[in-house]
């Protein structure tokens, strides 16, 4: 894509000014600059091209504007924020503005980017530069080696199950979502199981939190709608550093008179911002939200009608389930797991479940809530979190304010909340407040997720994981040995008769992606075909690198990503590298990963692990989707070609895809089926791959000619070939293949122009304007839909609540719904609004959960204290732990609270920032972040170097002593806090630091296994 470039830049055709002018800001002298900008004042535009991308950061979506010379160079010449784009508006963070310094390095300087193959052989001492070809024959050959010595056709218990046992994956939510779907394509050909990614150790929590609660895994509502809210909650987040331009829209709602409200341990960037700011001790979030909740009750400041008619409130739940002290009824001590069918609701002749609409039953789901929180008393939650009574108060008279129907309340949160051994309950604590308050699918509403990978949304929803298959359906296990066992277990039954019961229809999507996976095979053959869990069984990233540990893998890829920095207990990731016969590291920079072997701690001689790194493309020298933390998915173009010998990851795995069959075509092997009938051929040309084909895969398309009879009784033929127009076409019949149901809709016809994630049109109704719903900007999933749930937003009768900023408005002349796309369809009032939820309501009492129905405080495993004033259970009992690992629990020698933080000048592991000397010089080094109080106490001055011990490692920090951080009184006992950043790694630069990962433990929440990274025990002490 080609636009015309603004008139204040022009370029010149050999790109020979790059090193007076880039990026963010001029390389050269004021006065050299200036005679610089004259002369490209000069040249004519069209001696450049423009391209539009997105931020490859954040998953806030910013637009970019992309510069590359057409001849010379041909590289970037200037990358700045698209002043169209709606969302940034042109503006970008420190770390979007520095793009063009990831792409080019620094003028003048020799680029730190990979560019050429890099080898390292077993118990090599030196990195080896090699061709492609070569490296990708022999990863090939590896991979087929190993596959035939690990492939299990049954396991132990003889089940059926077809799978690799020996290889695993971690990567990427650095990959376009069509190079997502394509990976997991090949992985699962392959028969990997132990298929993980970012979203584990970020948001996994999130969506098995909302989910539960709602219907579906995403953030509810996008980042333009937090204008209008009228009191944003943030806890959980440090938004105006990990998602700075977040904030360009909080500002928007503040200056029309939202309050803006942070919880946090740390006075920060945020604080400075709001307008009500609480301490809180990290690790008791549960805690102050339930205070909330027996507030909301206590008062009876719930928005009843909404609570009534839109949430499970007036269920009644069956005699089995009880609350004891701490524990939800049906716990096994021995497996250390619940019996969930124990907390069932209780269902009438009919098979729906009962209801008291008075909400007075004590068996109801309303009354059960109520006793439950009634033990949350403003005493009690104060003396767990530290947080004083009068700012409690203070929290939720502000918050509570929004259940009203005119009003809205939204909330704000990421890593914060997730990573923690209740990250899920966290989550579903908010989750409860927002329901009681009817906050949900409403503008200004919803439990926003704050995703911290550009596409870490699109990868997750492209099932980059081993639990799900694109569209979030279950993976496979033993426990659905054929085809028609899966279909029972996916489709749902409701006997309510206003509930959609939307995931009825899963088995026209579970077809319609066999069909894309293998188009020439019958369903129940493909589905054969798919790798099987055992039942039960857990394959997410803890475990994944624990069963590495043990020696378990024989090959792994780590594809854009850096798990020796980025995993917990850092030690125990470095030592399970160490255990592999060969990994693939493929990335933009060198890292901890795949330098592992010379790394702290490690003897090359001794290090058996062949290392192939490969190098890959930046973002902005390569075409495809990216999906938000908004869903908004969005279609970036190549600027530049690929640095050096980079390639884009897409082309990557298409040629070690091809290579692999190629042997198996040749030779034979083990169960060679799913890897020669992958349907590659929709994915490129058998050489190369093809981003516009597999997104059109994505989509979904006829494989045969479909009659469909419309409404005035004729009949439209849909060509074989064609594309689908969304979901709703996709049949159970093999007619249709579709990679992932929820992006069908996308790409709806042959031509670049059918592509929706690439529109740039700002047109909008009037009614849309209002409320920015922008949908002609971009593509969101589900249909277009900007805010899902949004059904909620109206009565039964199909007034909206806050005719304001109204987000439906029933047609009753042509029948139908204006301003957003509907959640459902149908009349005012013939269904309820959580349409994926079994019974269509927003779940109160969510009994699909690992670890209760109720989210309930526990302590972290790693804890300041013995007992809370609760229960007498202390820590999650169904946490997920392993055999050997020890636990801080007030043990004297680690007194200390310890968070990981980030930084507004970094991402992540720091992989892409520290090789940026815009970013490095802002923050250079590992630090931790202390109180004036501590650091008196500790002996410790502003910018001394300290160590840091835990029960796992240890690490040294720079001592940055501050009034941010105050001492906490919990339960009358003085608790200090100290923060750490996570973005640092021994790799770069030089006496830059370490992983603050060396320090946490590997314990994991009970649903999804996020590990708890965002709270643990330390020693501080000079060094």
């Amino acid at each position: 894509m080609t636009l015309t470039r603004r008139g204040f830049l022009k370029l010149s055709a050999t790109a020979a000014l790059t090193t007076a002018f880039g990026g963010i800001g001029l390389a050269a002298r004021p006065e050299k600059a200036k005679a610089a900008m004259d002369r490209i004042a000069q040249l004519k535009p069209e001696w450049s091209k423009q391209t539009t991308s997105i931020c490859c950061y954040c998953a806030v979506g910013c637009g970019l504007l992309v510069n590359t010379a057409l001849s010379g160079t041909k590289r970037a010449i200037n990358i700045e924020g698209d002043p169209d784009h709606p969302i940034n508006e042109g503006a970008l963070c420190p770390k979007g503005a520095s793009i063009y310094q990831l792409t080019e390095g620094t003028p003048g300087q020799v680029n730190p980017r990979l560019q050429k193959v890099m080898y390292r052989k077993p118990y090599g001492t030196k990195w080896e530069v090699k061709s492609w070809d070569w490296a990708l024959d022999r990863i090939a050959g590896n991979i087929k080696r190993d596959r035939d010595a690990t492939f299990a056709l049954k396991n132990a218990k003889g089940q059926t199950v077809n799978r690799c046992e020996g290889l695993a994956s971690v990567g990427s939510a650095a990959f376009d979502s069509e190079e997502c779907w394509a990976y997991q394509a090949f992985l699962r050909s392959l028969g990997l199981t132990f298929i993980e990614h970012q979203a584990r150790i970020c948001h996994s929590a999130s969506v098995a939190a909302l989910a539960e609660s709602f219907g579906r895994g995403a953030m509810t509502n996008h980042w333009i709608d937090i204008k209008n809210s009228d009191c944003i909650l943030i806890m959980g987040s440090n938004a105006a550093e990990t998602h700075p331009i977040s904030f360009k829209w909080i500002t928007r709602a503040q200056e029309k008179g939202a309050t803006v409200i942070h919880v946090d341990p740390r006075f920060t960037r945020t604080s400075a911002k709001c307008d009500i700011y609480a301490p809180i001790r990290s690790g008791s979030d549960i805690a102050f939200l339930g205070g909330m909740i027996n507030y909301i009750l206590e008062n009876d400041l719930i928005f009843k009608e909404y609570v009534l008619n839109y949430t499970n409130a007036s269920f009644i739940v069956g005699d089995k389930y009880d609350f004891k002290d701490g524990m939800f009824s049906g716990f096994d001590e021995a497996t250390g797991k619940y019996d969930k069918s124990k907390w069932a609701f209780a269902l009438d002749e009919k098979g729906a479940p009962k209801r008291d609409n008075a909400l007075a039953d004590p068996r109801c789901v309303y009354q059960l809530m109520k006793k439950h929180y009634s033990r949350y008393t403003f005493k009690n939650v104060s003396a767990i979190t530290g947080t004083p009574e009068d700012k409690l108060l203070t929290v939720y008279k502000a918050y509570t304010a929004t259940g009203k129907p005119d009003k809205a309340g939204t909330e704000l949160y990421a890593m914060g909340w997730t990573q923690h051994t209740v990250g899920v309950q966290n989550i579903r604590t908010m989750s409860i407040i927002q329901s009681l308050l009817g906050n949900m699918g409403v503008a200004g509403g919803g439990v926003n997720a704050l995703r911290g990978e550009g596409n870490v949304q699109g990868s997750t929803d492209q099932a980059l994981l081993y639990h799900i298959i694109p569209g979030y359906m279950p993976t496979p296990s033993t426990a659905q040995p054929k085809f028609d066992d899966y279909l029972k277990l996916i489709k749902p039954v409701s006997n309510d008769p206003k509930s959609l019961n939307w995931k009825k229809n899963y088995g026209k999507y579970a077809v319609s992606l066999l069909k894309s996976f293998y188009k020439n095979a019958e369903p129940a053959q493909a589905y054969d075909w798919m790798p099987k869990l055992d039942a039960g069984q857990n394959a997410s990233w803890l475990v994944l690198f624990d069963e590495m540990f043990k020696g378990k893998f024989k090959g792994f890829f780590a594809w854009g990503m850096n798990p020796a920095v980025s995993g917990a207990d850092s030690n125990k990731t470095r030592q399970a590298l160490a255990k592999l016969d060969w990994m693939v590291n493929v990335n933009i920079f060198d890292n901890e990963t795949g330098s592992f072997w010379h790394g702290p701690g490690m003897d090359p001689a001794k290090t058996k692990t062949e290392v192939f790194m490969l190098p890959c493309a930046v973002s902005t020298e390569k075409e495809g989707s990216i999906t938000n933390s908004g869903r908004w998915m969005q279609w970036r173009y190549q600027g530049p070609k690929p640095l050096g010998d980079a390639r884009p990851d897409g082309e990557i795995m298409y040629e070690l895809a091809q290579k692999v069959r190629e042997l198996y075509k040749k030779d034979g092997g083990a169960f060679p089926e799913p890897v020669l009938n992958m349907n590659w051929e929709d994915m490129g040309n058998g050489h190369e791959f093809d981003v516009h084909k597999t997104a059109k895969l994505i989509n979904g398309y006829y494989l045969k000619d479909v009659e469909e009879k419309l409404p005035d009784g004729s009949v439209k033929v849909h060509k074989k070939g064609s594309q689908v127009q969304s979901f709703l076409f996709l049949k159970d019949d093999g007619s249709t293949a579709c990679g992932n149901w929820i992006y069908s809709g996308s790409y709806v016809g042959p031509d670049p122009k059918d592509n929706r994630a690439a529109k740039r049109s700002k047109e909008q109704t009037p009614a849309q304007a209002n409320v920015g719903l922008y949908p002609n900007w971009s593509w969101s999933w589900p249909v277009n839909r900007r805010i899902i749930y949004n059904r909620a937003s109206v009565d039964q009768t199909g007034k909206p609540y806050a005719p304001q900023k109204a987000l439906l408005a029933w047609n009753a002349a042509g029948k139908k719904w204006d301003i957003d796309v509907v959640d459902g369809g149908g009349a005012p009032g013939a269904i309820h609004p959580f349409i994926m939820q079994q019974h269509g309501m927003a779940a109160l009492f969510g009994p699909g959960l690992n670890d209760g129905p109720f989210p309930e405080h526990y302590e972290p495993m790693n804890c300041p204290v013995s007992s809370h004033p609760f229960s007498k259970v202390l820590n999650n009992p169904a946490a997920v732990k392993f055999k050997g690992d020890k636990y801080d629990v007030c043990d004297p020698r680690f007194p200390f609270v310890c968070s990981t933080i980030r930084v507004a000048e970094h991402w992540q592991t720091g992989l892409m920032t520290r090789w940026q000397p815009w970013l490095l010089e802002a923050h250079p080094q590992m630090f931790c972040e202390m109180s004036e109080e501590l650091a008196k106490l500790r002996g410790v001055k502003n910018g001394e170097k300290v160590i840091l011990e835990s029960g796992r490692g240890t690490n040294w920090a720079i001592a940055i002593v501050t009034k941010r951080l105050k001492p906490f009184i919990v339960q009358g006992n003085t608790v200090h806090q100290v923060c750490i950043p996570w973005h640092f790694g021994w790799r770069f630069p030089k006496d830059g630091g370490d992983a603050a990962n060396l320090l946490t433990s590997a314990v994991g929440d009970a649903n999804t296994s996020i590990p708890e990274t965002k709270a643990f025990m330390v020693n501080v002490r000079k060094a």
